[in-house]
């Protein structure tokens, strides 16, 4: 009755309003969670590049970057998948997999978002406009490895956390070190909670032939997720050892450390929605790891 009483809505609106609510869907501006699973990590290099605080001029330009990418790259998958999402019972009903927006209309879409997003960039120095070309090209090849690569989710850690290395060069003008350290633990995080994301289609992607890590991790799936969990506090226990970080950092793994035990006895049967759960709950992971650096870097 509720699904009956929208589809009505939605046939009594303009065609404009229709398109344009396709259109901001597509952009999945209604789902936050991927907007701070990519803000996180950005977050914790801006902080770590600048020892505390950062100038809000850089805070505002990734900030609005996170959102403007994150929407590109939403648009450009979407995209890529049009053919593909019907047949999966999670993205069936999508703007492009429903055929309510057209492949002219989400290609300039995306057009518009990367265009905003190089007008911010290129108020930084000339390493992070130079870095943000590697990270666009992420973006848009990320649609093609789920085709061929059977490890796509870290593929995609790699496009999620490409601008933990651009925000250590908007600050000291290079990368250093510890800046692809912190990578390294973005992109392991990607693998720990896309591949739970992927738990929910496993079904789905062996019948239609995507690659993805929970069809190559088979019935070691939660075994190799806890893998990626202990590298991902291991590679940040190292940097809070290179930065000569104290308890609040060390608390704030804790934290984490415990969320990531929370979400492997959410997903011990391997439950769709419990998966999604955990999926969701990674942004807390994120968080937790921010406040300890916070509060280690407070002045």
């Amino acid at each position: 009755m509720v699904a009956s009483a929208e589809a009505l809505r939605r046939r009594r609106a303009p065609r404009w309003l229709r398109v344009s609510a396709d259109l901001a869907r597509l952009t999945r501006i209604h789902r936050p969670i991927g907007i701070w699973l990519l803000l996180w990590p950005t977050l914790w290099a801006l902080w770590i590049a600048n020892a505390g605080l950062p100038p809000w001029r850089l805070l505002l330009i990734f900030g609005a970057g996170t959102v403007l990418m994150r929407s590109a790259g939403c648009v450009i998958n979407d995209l890529a998948d049009r053919n593909i999402d019907p047949h999966v019972r999670r993205t069936r009903n999508r703007p492009l997999a429903a055929r309510r927006v057209s492949p002219h209309q989400a290609l300039a879409l995306f057009v518009v978002l990367v265009s905003l997003a190089l007008a911010l960039v290129l108020q930084l120095n000339r390493v992070t406009v130079q870095l943000s070309f590697v990270g666009a090209a992420l973006t848009l090849s990320y649609p093609l490895f789920k085709r061929f690569f059977p490890l796509p989710q870290l593929y995609l850690g790699l496009a999620f956390g490409w601008a933990v290395p651009m925000a250590f060069a908007a600050t000291l003008g290079g990368v250093p070190r510890i800046g692809w350290l912190l990578l390294l633990a973005a992109v392991l995080w990607a693998g720990v909670y896309d591949t739970i994301y992927a738990m929910i289609d496993r079904d789905d992607d062996l019948r239609i032939g995507v690659q993805s890590s929970a069809i190559l991790f088979g019935d070691m799936d939660l075994m190799m997720i806890g893998t990626m969990q202990l590298m991902v506090l291991f590679a940040l226990w190292l940097a809070g050892r290179a930065l000569h970080f104290g308890l609040p950092w060390q608390g704030g793994l804790a934290v984490g450390a415990m969320l990531f035990v929370l979400q492997q006895w959410q997903i011990r049967h391997r439950d769709r929605a419990a998966c999604q759960r955990a999926f969701n709950a990674n942004q807390y992971f994120g968080l937790a790891i921010f406040i300890g650096l916070a509060l280690q870097l407070r002045h």
